[in-house]
Formats: structure tokens, C-alpha cells, sequence
């Protein structure tokens, strides 16, 4: 019965605790500022699917996550112990999560992950280092069928591994029965030089088995030459897609930072359906837009200040030529931090507060969401905080998200 008793004991002031701790989380999350947006010109319904992550910071080393979902304000302190535990995911890897559970277990990779109306597959390098120092490599593959929720899962060795150090995979496609995997690797050269690759897997899911690796790109480079291979951002990363961009980036390291050699750079296009390696033509799109653009399998987009102005830039992958470029109605301040995202067939730009500053600004954030196509502004708002003491702190941007 003591036994008992000791346990009931135990148990009730853990329970205490945790309230205890939570009334103490609630009083504090209370006590900090609320940021939602204004309404400036549109409509406030553009903001639903909109996610912005962010911190609040003060000058007393203060610093608490939140995120603006929905035009409401939640910080980290306000969320539940496993919501803190788990982490903050990719809407998309919720969305799957909670659709297909068992065949999500473990996988928390967008660019691994590919999704039609039948099937949801996934594959990812598993890898570990021997204790000679050799790298010992696995694909994890995964398909489930929707229809019937069949799942299929097994292990395979990656071709090749004992001159791979590094298997990183950027793009997953599902292509005539075979599913196609896009990886970039570290390879070890045995020499001074350092070699990177692209490479292409084609795995055959019902019999288990890789039936090819295609090296798309490799480049060698010895110190202090550097190589780096980049992609686009993938509007909707596990959907299908014919074409993949993939941007070679050639410089030297120098004490101040890395110096690209732009006209040893270039930018590459691959087709899943041709099976066509291509060199994009100079002059029909620059490196910059591709490094920092949005793909959706049809049109490259960009965000780009020149003359003062933010201007929206589409291109289209198939004929490879610039068919829209459009100013978007925000005022430029080069100082601020900017994000974009592209999607629903709209742009939705933010601007933060002022980088590389001493003192805090406390600038209201500026949101503006336009039509991809016409550059028809949307929505323009900006922030507004309900508590008087707010002038104290700072929002910083981390991301902005769309649902």
C-alpha cells in the first residue's frame, strides 16, 4: 500500500509541476506584445494562408520565438509541451502527417517526399561512417498507394558508396513506374582536389533494386577554388515536375568571403521526361534569378530591386525566354530585410525591419500581395502591436511560409 501511495505522490506533484509551470508560461506569454497586420488596401482574406516566423528581441538580451499565422500572434511559451518538443514542421509535412500517418512515421523531409492523386513516395540516404572511415550508405525507400493505403518500404545500397562522402537528396519523382532521385554528393577524390556531383537514381520499387546512377554534373576544384551547386526554391516541392534547374557556381575563397567567377558559372536544366541535360542560354536568365527563384514545374519566378524598384520577373522553362516582368506597388529600402514566396498565382512580399543596425528600429513589418501575372496589388498591410510598452522590442523576420 506505501507503494502505492508513494507512487500517487509522486505522480500528483509532477502534475503540479507541469501546471504550475504552464500558469507561469500563460502570465508571461500574456504580459509580451501581439503583432497583426492592418489592412491598408484589399482584402484582409489574402492573409489566411499566410505564415510568417519570427523572434522578439530587446536590447536586455530577450529573446522569445513566434509566429504570425492567420493574422494572430502565438509565441513558443504558448504552445503545448509536444507542439515544443516535435518543432515546428512544414505545413505540408503536417498536412501529410495527418492524412497518412503510419506511412509518415520518421519522415520529415519536403524534398524528399513525392505526391500525385495515387501515390506518396519517398526516398532518403541513410549513411554512416565505419570505423575505417569509410561511409556506409542505405536509400530508405517508401510507396504507398493511396487507394488501398498498401505500403511498401524497404532498404537498398546506394551504387558506388565508397567513394561518396556525402548524399544529400534535393528532388524526388515518380516517372513511368520508376521513381527518379536527385542527389548532390560530396565525393572523395584521394587527392588535394575535392570533386562534387549531381547525380540521378532511377529505382525500380517492385523488384527493390537501382537500376542506374546518371552523374548529371561533377566538378573537381582544388583549395581555394570553390565550387556549389544551388537550386531554385520548388513552389510546391512534392509535386511532380518535369524539369529541375541546377545553378554551378565557380569562385575562390579570399579573406573577405567567396568571389564567384560569373563567367565560368552556369546555369543547367534537366528534363525527367527527355532525359535532356541542358545549358540554359546566356542572357536569357541570369544566375542571381535562378539562385534566388521560385519554380513550379511551368515558370521560374523572381524578386529583384534594380532602380529603386521591386520588380517581379516569370520565366518560362519550356521555351527558356522572360515572358513577364512586372513592378510591384511597395516602396524599395535596400536595407530592409525582404522575403518572397510565390504561389495560388500570387506574389506575396515582406519587408522587415532594417539589417546590420546598433539600435532598434521597431518598424512596423509591410506585407504586400499581388497577382502574379498583372502585378495587381492584392493586399497592403503592415503591423501594429497592442501593448504601449512595445517600443522596447524588435520583430525579426526568419521566414515568411504560404499554406
Amino acid at each position: 500500500m506505501k507503494r502505492y501511495l508513494c507512487s500517487i505522490i509522486i505522480g500528483m506533484v509532477v502534475i503540479l509541476s507541469i501546471g504550475t509551470y504552464y500558469v507561469k508560461v500563460a502570465s508571461s506569454a500574456s504580459s509580451l506584445p501581439k503583432y497583426t497586420f492592418k489592412t491598408l488596401e484589399g482584402s484582409d482574406k489574402e492573409l489566411d494562408p499566410v505564415i510568417i516566423n519570427a523572434s522578439l528581441q530587446n536590447d536586455s538580451n530577450f529573446y522569445e520565438p513566434l509566429t504570425i499565422e492567420s493574422n494572430t500572434t502565438t509565441y513558443v511559451s504558448e504552445r503545448s509541451y509536444l507542439e515544443n518538443l516535435t518543432g515546428r514542421q512544414d505545413h505540408q509535412i503536417d498536412r501529410l502527417v495527418k492524412e497518412h500517418r503510419s506511412f509518415m512515421r520518421g519522415k520529415d523531409s519536403i524534398s524528399s517526399l513525392y505526391e500525385d492523386d495515387d501515390f506518396l513516395a519517398y526516398a532518403w540516404v541513410n549513411s554512416k561512417y565505419t570505423k575505417s572511415g569509410n561511409m556506409e550508405a542505405k536509400f530508405d525507400i517508401g510507396l504507398l498507394e493511396k487507394k488501398d493505403e498498401e505500403e511498401t518500404s524497404f532498404q537498398i545500397e546506394l551504387p558506388n558508396q565508397g567513394r561518396i562522402m556525402n548524399a544529400d537528396v534535393r528532388d524526388v519523382q515518380l516517372v513511368h513506374s520508376k521513381l527518379q532521385v536527385l542527389t548532390m554528393n560530396d565525393v572523395n577524390s584521394n587527392n588535394e582536389k575535392q570533386t562534387k556531383e549531381v547525380h540521378l537514381y532511377t529505382i525500380d520499387v517492385a523488384n527493390k533494386k537501382v537500376l542506374s546512377d546518371k552523374t548529371l554534373v561533377s566538378e573537381s576544384f582544388t583549395d581555394p577554388e570553390q565550387v556549389d551547386f544551388q537550386m531554385p526554391i520548388d513552389v510546391a516541392p512534392s509535386q511532380p515536375n518535369n524539369m529541375v534547374f541546377i545553378s554551378v557556381n565557380k569562385g575562390v575563397n579570399h579573406e573577405d568571403g567567396f568571389k564567384e567567377k560569373l563567367k565560368e558559372s552556369k546555369l543547367l536544366s534537366y528534363n525527367y521526361e527527355t532525359e535532356k541535360l541542358e545549358t540554359v542560354k546566356k542572357g536569357s536568365l541570369s544566375l542571381d534569378m535562378a539562385r534566388s527563384g521560385y519554380a513550379d514545374g511551368k515558370n521560374l519566378y523572381a524578386v529583384e530591386l534594380k532602380s529603386g524598384k521591386y520588380r517581379v520577373k516569370t520565366f518560362d522553362l519550356s521555351s527558356q525566354t522572360l515572358t513577364n516582368n512586372t513592378e510591384l506597388d511597395i516602396a524599395a529600402n535596400k536595407k530592409e530585410q525582404d522575403f518572397a514566396a510565390i504561389k495560388n498565382g500570387r506574389v506575396y512580399f515582406l519587408l522587415g525591419n532594417e539589417v546590420d543596425q546598433d539600435v532598434l528600429t521597431n518598424k512596423p513589418a509591410k506585407l504586400l500581395i499581388a497577382d502574379i501575372k498583372t502585378g495587381k496589388t492584392l493586399y497592403k498591410g503592415e503591423t501594429v502591436i497592442n501593448k504601449k510598452n512595445s517600443k522596447s522590442f524588435e520583430l525579426i523576420i526568419d521566414d515568411l511560409e504560404i499554406k
